[in-house]
């Protein structure tokens, strides 16, 4: 299957992305799940407001599409303020990101997505930003270059990330508060779904938004995007009325199975267990027997399959689990696993 064509592929066509911004809640009370992060936000957020001040910097971090932008809008919305959005890739060098803070104004938020890919010479700009509301600046070339320290208002720096680790320890203490958002749960995601079907006016029964729940992988963005394609096949399909079995027709030919995973996630269990014996296998190697870039499984795969207890991460790489086995359908015994395998099993038994 091409990757523009994968189910639960990170990248988003122009007419997809322009819907999900429609369907954001706006308001923390609107959001779904993540609680404790929830009542952590409406704390500060509060307590900056009577102070009169700019929020702490925030970091969220945790697999795609589970909120991250939404929740940094949300803040923006909550505090009253402007929000400037960018990328770390975006920002390639550091007269880019001096230019974008130098426009800011006071107590307005400058929300980084994919922060981690901030190249260290910009990073450098960041640290007297964050800390000190400052910019330093070097002026001329040579012997007779000047350093020069500019004031700027005070702003509330939002980073999101995948990739919590590659962020350098000096960028990652100087934010006043850092929250991971968690898998959504199957009840909750059937909320996001209610609520994304009203919005764009297509009634939908509760169980076909549970089935569409359970199949979404415990993310919000992949939920509203299986329920705009359900939305397509009820109207060519189904005499445009969504049931559960229209709901479920369509996850078939989509190819999504009853727990979320679509063929991708099946390849990489399937090279695990065929090409490699169950494993021990390493990523790159399972990347370049299916065609696939290693950062995709890493970042958009692999957690939804640990989560599941279907792959686990050991020294020696990737080893598939007896449920993976069970799922598809594939028999599982002792005795047809590698010995590095097999003593896997046998300590984890012991312990």
């Amino acid at each position: 299957m091409p990757p523009e064509e994968r189910f639960v592929s990170p990248s988003v066509t122009i007419d997809d992305a322009e819907v999900e911004r429609s369907l954001r809640p706006r308001e923390l009370g609107d959001f779904p799940g993540q609680e404790r992060v929830k009542e952590n936000l409406k704390i500060a957020i509060e307590a900056a407001k009577q102070r009169e001040d700019a929020l702490d910097h925030l970091l969220l971090y945790g697999p795609p599409g589970l909120g991250k932008t939404t929740l940094a809008n949300i803040v923006a919305n909550e505090m009253g303020v402007a929000i400037r959005t960018t990328s770390g890739p975006a920002i390639e060098r550091p007269g880019d990101l001096a230019a974008i803070l130098t426009n800011l104004k006071q107590h307005d938020i400058l929300f980084i997505d994919e922060i981690h890919r901030l190249a260290r010479t910009v990073e450098e700009i960041l640290y007297p930003a964050m800390e000190d509301f400052a910019l330093d600046l070097v002026i001329g070339k040579g012997p007779g270059a000047r350093s020069v320290r500019l004031a700027m208002p005070k702003f509330t720096l939002v980073g999101a990330t995948t990739r919590y680790a590659m962020i350098s320890p000096p960028l990652r203490d100087r934010f006043g508060s850092v929250y991971r958002l968690e898998f959504y749960d199957a009840p909750t995601l059937a909320v996001i779904v209610k609520r994304s079907a009203l919005i764009l006016g297509v009634p939908l029964p509760d169980e076909a938004a549970l089935e569409i729940a359970r199949r979404s992988r415990g993310t919000p963005r992949i939920a509203n995007r299986i329920l705009r394609r359900v939305r397509d096949y009820a109207q060519v399909r189904a005499g445009g009325d969504i049931t559960l079995e229209s709901t479920r027709a369509a996850m078939e030919l989509l190819e999504v199975d009853e727990l979320g995973l679509d063929e991708t996630d099946r390849a990489v269990l399937r090279c695990v267990i065929e090409k490699f014996g169950g494993g021990p296998v390493g990523l790159e190697t399972i990347a370049a027997s299916i065609s696939e870039e290693s950062d995709t499984i890493m970042d958009v795969y692999e957690p939804f399959l640990l989560q599941l207890g279907f792959l686990q991460r050991t020294p020696r790489g990737r080893v598939a689990t007896p449920a993976a086995y069970r799922h598809l359908g594939i028999p599982f015994a002792d005795d047809q696993q590698p010995a590095p395998q097999r003593a896997l099993w046998d300590a984890e038994s012991d312990a």
